[in-house]
C-alpha cells in the first residue's frame, strides 16, 4: 500500500512542478510577443524586423515544442527524430519557395503579357 501512496505522490509533485514550468513558459512567451510587436512599430530597416520576427518566432517554437510537446522529459532519441523531421521539413519549404519565386518560374504567354 505504501508504495501505491508513494508513486501517486510523486506523480502529482511532478504535475504541480510541470505547471510552474508551463507557466513560467507562458509569461516568457508572452514578453517575447510583446517584443515581437515592439520590433514592428520600430523605426528599423526591413531586412533586421523581418530577421528579428523570425528569430524570435524561431525561439518561441522551439521552447514551445521542448515543453508542451514534453521533448524536455522524453527520451533524446524521439527528440532527434523530431528535430530531423523539422529540417527536412524546413528544407523542403525553402526548396519549394525558392523554385516558385524563381523569375524562370513566371508565366509566359499572351494571357500573361500585361496591357500595353
Amino acid at each position: 500500500m505504501s508504495d501505491t501512496a508513494s508513486v501517486a505522490s510523486s506523480e502529482a509533485h511532478a504535475h504541480e512542478s510541470k505547471f510552474h514550468v508551463f507557466v513560467q513558459l507562458a509569461m516568457v512567451l508572452a514578453i517575447i510577443t510583446g517584443l515581437e510587436l515592439l520590433v514592428i512599430y520600430m523605426p528599423l530597416a526591413i531586412w533586421l524586423i523581418i530577421t528579428l520576427l523570425m528569430a524570435m518566432s524561431a525561439i518561441k517554437f522551439v521552447a514551445v515544442i521542448w515543453v508542451f510537446m514534453h521533448l524536455k522529459w522524453d527520451k533524446r532519441f524521439l527528440t532527434v527524430l523530431f528535430f530531423i523531421g523539422t529540417v527536412i521539413g524546413s528544407g523542403t519549404l525553402w526548396a519549394l519557395l525558392l523554385v516558385h519565386g524563381a523569375e524562370a518560374s513566371t508565366p509566359i504567354g499572351p494571357a500573361y503579357e500585361e496591357l500595353g
